[in-house]
C-alpha cells in the first residue's frame, strides 16, 4: 500500500470504497489448494495442538498410539521410545508392520503413502483394527511432515526395508536392507526447528503418558529409555487398570480392596477399578480406547448414573437413613473416590477434534448395566467393603449439611455473592474480565508496596496474611471458616463447591506472588492445592499464574541489573566485572514500589510461570505426596530431592 493511499484513508477519502461486487481482483486464481502434507506445515496447530512443548510431545503420542493400536489388535506385546542425543526420538514395536507392498491404486509402496498422505491408514478399515485410538489416519503422516528428518524400518513378509524422509517427503525409495525373521515396526524422526519452538523432550512428561498406557493395555511392556541422562523406566501391569487404582492410592488410606470388572456387552468392552480412601477428594480418570477423555462422556454419564442408583438402593437395604426420604447426592459418594473407567468402542464418536468427551449415547446404557450389576454384587457379597463405603458417603452427606449452613450464612454477610468486596482489596477500575488481573500477594508490607506499584487500571491487589488453610486435610465446611480463603472466594466471584462457576470470574489472570524463602514456597504450595482441589477449571483454563520476582539486585555505579537466578546472577556478575555490588531478596517487602512494578508487575518486563495441568495423575500424587496426612511419602519425597534444594533460607 502506497503512502499516498494510506493518507487518503485516514483522511476518509470514500473513493478508495470499493464495490467487491464488481472486483475482478479476486478470482479463481486466488483460491489457494495445499497439497499432500503442506497443510501440515502451514497450519502445526491444527494437528498438533501448538507448536510449543505439549505440540512437541504430541508427536511421540501419535507414533506410540499406532503400537498401542496393534496391541489392542493382539498383535503387539513389546514397545520401546528411546531419546537419542541429537534429539531424535525411536518408537520401536513388535506389531504386524506398516504394510510395504504396492497399493494397487496408488502404484507406491503403503508405507509411503502411509507416511505421506493425510487420512491414509488401516483405521479405517475395522476388519484390520476393529478398535483404535487414530480415527483419521493423520498420525505417522502429521509426525512426517514436521519432522526435518523422518527413518521407517518396517520387519514384515520375511524382509526388513527402510526408507528415509525430510519434511514430510520421501528421499529414498522403499529399500530392503536385510531379511527378518520377525514383525515390527521402527520410527525415528528429528522434529524440524523450523516449526517447534524447542525441540528438546522432557523425559518425565512423555514417562507419564507411557505409563498410563501400560495400566491401560494389561500385558503390554513398554520400555523408555534416555540416552542424554542414562535413565530408563519398563511400565509392565498385568494387572491393568486395577493396579492403576492402586497406584494412585497409594500414598493413601484405604476403606476396601480395589472393585474391578471388565466385560464385553455389543461389542464394546468396559472395564471398571474403583477404590474409596479416606480423605476428601475425588480422583476420576476415563479413557476411551486409550485417550483420555477429559470431558468424560457418555460412559462416565453411565458409570455415575449407577454408582448412586447402587449404593442408594444398597443404603436403603442396611436401613443407613434416619429418614426415609433422605438419599446421597453424587456429591455424597465422590469424597475419597478413586475410580478409573475404560471403554473400548469399535466405532467412538469424540465431541470435537481434541478428543476429550465421549460421544456415543449407546456407551451410557451398556456401562450403566455392566457397572450396576457388578458393584451391586460385589456389595452384598462384601459386607465389610459396603459398610465402609456406606460410611463414608454417610459422613460426606453430613458434612454437606454443615457445608450448606456454613455457606447460608457466608451468603446472609454478602460476602460470596460478591455485593460487598473484602476490605483490604484494592480492586481495578476496569470491567473487562481478560484485561484484568489479581495479585495474591504473601503479607500486608508488600500488599502495601504492590498497591502503590500496580497500574490501578487493571491490577488489582489482595494481601494475604499468614499461610491459608491446607484444604488437602480439610472438608469444605472448615474451608468456609478460613478467612483469607473466603477473601479470595469474594474477590474471584466464582463462588465455591457446587455453585462454583467460571463465567463469574471476575480476572482474566491470578497471579500468585510470595517472597522466594520457605514460608513463601509453602504458601504458593498451599494457594495451588485450593485451586487444584477447589477450582480446578480456572487451571485448565490456563488462569493462574506465578509471579517470579528477582533475587538479587546488582549495580555498578548507575547501572543496575536484576537477577531471577543463580545462572542469571553469576552471568551477570561477570558482566559488571570488579566492584559489583550485589543486594540478595529475601522478600518482596525489600523492593520499593518503583522497583516491584519494574521487575515483577511491567507486563513489558515481567515474568510470569503459568501453572498447566498437563499430567493431572503426577498433579494430583503430589498434592497428596506433599499435602496430605501421611508424614512417610512426604518424607520420601524430602530425601529423594533434597541434593536439589538451593538456597534455603531456615
Amino acid at each position: 500500500m502506497s503512502e499516498e493511499v494510506l493518507k487518503k484513508m485516514l483522511e476518509g477519502d470514500k473513493s478508495l470504497l470499493k464495490d467487491n461486487s464488481k472486483d475482478t481482483s479476486y478470482s479463481a486464481e486466488n483460491i489457494q489448494v495445499l497439497e499432500g502434507l503442506e497443510p501440515v506445515r502451514k497450519r502445526p496447530g491444527m494437528y498438533i495442538g501448538s507448536t510449543g512443548p505439549r505440540g512437541l510431545h504430541h508427536l511421540v503420542y501419535e507414533i506410540v498410539d499406532n503400537s498401542i493400536d496393534e496391541a489392542m489388535a493382539g498383535f503387539c506385546k513389546n514397545i520401546k521410545v528411546i531419546f537419542h542425543n541429537d534429539n531424535s526420538v525411536t518408537v520401536e514395536d513388535d506389531g504386524r508392520g506398516i504394510p510395504i507392498a504396492e497399493h494397487t491404486k496408488y502404484k507406491k509402496s503403503a508405507l509411503t503413502i502411509a507416511l505421506t498422505m493425510l487420512h491414509a491408514g488401516g483405521k479405517f478399515d475395522k476388519n484390520t483394527y476393529k478398535v483404535s485410538g487414530g480415527l483419521h489416519g493423520v498420525g505417522a503422516s502429521v509426525v512426517n511432515a514436521l519432522s526435518e528428518k523422518l527413518v521407517a524400518v518396517v520387519k514384515r513378509d520375511g524382509k526388513m526395508v527402510r526408507q528415509e524422509f525430510c519434511r514430510g517427503a520421501e528421499t529414498t525409495p522403499v529399500q530392503i536392507i536385510g531379511d527378518s525373521s520377525e514383525t515390527g515396526t521402527i520410527i525415528t524422526f528429528h522434529p524440524d526447528p523450523q516449526i517447534f519452538e524447542s525441540i528438546i523432550f522432557d523425559y518425565e512428561t512423555i514417562s507419564s503418558r507411557l505409563r498410563e498406557l501400560a495400566f491401560l493395555n494389561k500385558g503390554v511392556s513398554i520400555l523408555l529409555s534416555d540416552e542424554r541422562s542414562g535413565i530408563s523406566d519398563q511400565y509392565l501391569y498385568k494387572g491393568g487398570i486395577k493396579e492403576f487404582v492402586e497406584h494412585l492410592n497409594k500414598n493413601k488410606q484405604v476403606l476396601h480392596p480395589v472393585f474391578f470388572v471388565e466385560k464385553e456387552k455389543d461389542g464394546v468392552i468396559i472395564e471398571v477399578a474403583l477404590q474409596y480412601n479416606t480423605t476428601y477428594s475425588e480422583q476420576i480418570y476415563s479413557f476411551a480406547n486409550n485417550i483420555n477423555t477429559h470431558e468424560g462422556g457418555s460412559h462416565l454419564t453411565g458409570f455415575r448414573t449407577a454408582l448412586t442408583r447402587t449404593i442408594n438402593s444398597y443404603a436403603d437395604k442396611q436401613k443407613s437413613f434416619k429418614s426415609d426420604e433422605a438419599k446421597f447426592t453424587s456429591d455424597d459418594m465422590r469424597e475419597g473416590l478413586t475410580v478409573v473407567i475404560s471403554a473400548k468402542v469399535p466405532e467412538p464418536q469424540f465431541e470435537g477434534q481434541t478428543k476429550t468427551k465421549l460421544g456415543n449415547s449407546i456407551i451410557k446404557g451398556i456401562t450403566e448395566t455392566i457397572f450396576g450389576e457388578s458393584f451391586t454384587a460385589y456389595l452384598e457379597e462384601h459386607p465389610h467393603a459396603g459398610k465402609a463405603i456406606i460410611t463414608k458417603c454417610l459422613d460426606a452427606f453430613n458434612a454437606r449439611e454443615a457445608a450448606r449452613k456454613a455457606k447460608d450464612l457466608v451468603r446472609r454477610k454478602s460476602l460470596l455473592e460478591g455485593s460487598r468486596l473484602p476490605g483490604k482489596l484494592a480492586d481495578c477500575s476496569s470491567k473487562n474480565v481478560e484485561e484484568c488481573e489479581l495479585y495474591l500477594v504473601e503479607g500486608d508490607s508488600a500488599g502495601g508496596s504492590c498497591k502503590m506499584a500496580r497500574k490501578r487500571e487493571f491490577q488489582a491487589i489482595l494481601p494475604l496474611k499468614g499461610k491459608v488453610i491446607n484444604v488437602e486435610k480439610a472438608r469444605l465446611v472448615k474451608v468456609l471458616k478460613n478467612e483469607e480463603i473466603i477473601n479470595m472466594i469474594t474477590a474471584l466471584g466464582t463462588s465455591i463447591g457446587e455453585d462454583f462457576d467460571a463465567k463469574k470470574l471476575r480476572y482474566g489472570k491470578i497471579i500468585i506472588m510470595t517472597d522466594a524463602d520457605v514460608d513463601g514456597n509453602h504458601i504458593t504450595c498451599l494457594l495451588l492445592t485450593f485451586f487444584y482441589r477447589h477450582m480446578k477449571e480456572l487451571i485448565v483454563q490456563g488462569r493462574i499464574y506465578l509471579a517470579q520476582p528477582p533475587l538479587y539486585k546488582l549495580w555498578k555505579g548507575k547501572n543496575v541489573v536484576y537477577a531471577y537466578d543463580e545462572k542469571n546472577r553469576e552471568s551477570s556478575e561477570k558482566s559488571f566485572g570488579e566492584g559489583v555490588n550485589i543486594q540478595r531478596y529475601k522478600g518482596l517487602g525489600e523492593m520499593n514500589p518503583e522497583q516491584l512494578w519494574e521487575t515483577t508487575m511491567n507486563p513489558d518486563s515481567r515474568t510470569l510461570k503459568k501453572i498447566t495441568i498437563e499430567d493431572a495423575i503426577v498433579a494430583d500424587e503430589l498434592f497428596t505426596r506433599l499435602m496430605g496426612d501421611d508424614v512417610e511419602p512426604r518424607k520420601e519425597f524430602i530425601m529423594a530431592h533434597a541434593k536439589e534444594a538451593v538456597m534455603l533460607d531456615v
